[in-house]
């Protein structure tokens, strides 16, 4: 009696050793987790142009239920030019209009800025389409797919 007595006692001790809080999945948006941008295109004044994010730069977007974050630099370690962006804050999602509000960049100027886009979620892929109105007044379309962990 006195070993299940003992074994109840170091069991009900083990399982309140948890690390914290665990969120509770179901509460994630479709959107969270961590993001690569593939593609990227901005229509400006009649003109198009497509730039490939895969070849010469890497950039993640990650998302929580509450903030995002972006970072993004050269893939030839700063070998030809160094390139490294980063920037993040709180963003809002109502249906499909997701909403940035930038609290921090590396580009001083983008801070305090709101970045609004209309957001499309298919199987691991984002589509972001909006205008970013701090440096062109052109609609700007982001490609990303999901990492998987």
């Amino acid at each position: 009696m006195k070993v299940r007595a003992g074994f109840i006692i170091i069991s009900l001790f083990l399982l309140s050793c948890g690390t914290g809080q665990v969120e509770n999945v179901s509460n994630l948006k479709p959107i969270t987790g961590t993001w690569q941008l593939i593609s990227g295109t901005l229509i400006e004044e009649g003109d198009t142009t497509h730039t490939d994010y895969t070849k010469n730069v890497s950039f993640i977007k990650i998302i929580n239920n509450t903030h995002f974050a972006f970072l993004q630099h050269d893939l030839n370690k700063g070998k030809d030019s160094a390139v490294f962006v980063a920037g993040g804050g709180s963003y809002s999602l109502k249906d499909s209009l997701y909403t940035e509000h930038l609290e921090y960049c590396s580009a001083r100027d983008w801070e305090g800025n709101d970045f609004t886009f209309t957001i499309a979620i298919k199987k691991d892929t984002l589509i972001q389409r909006g205008t970013e109105k701090v440096e062109s007044k052109g609609v700007n379309i982001e490609k990303y797919i999901k990492l998987k962990n």
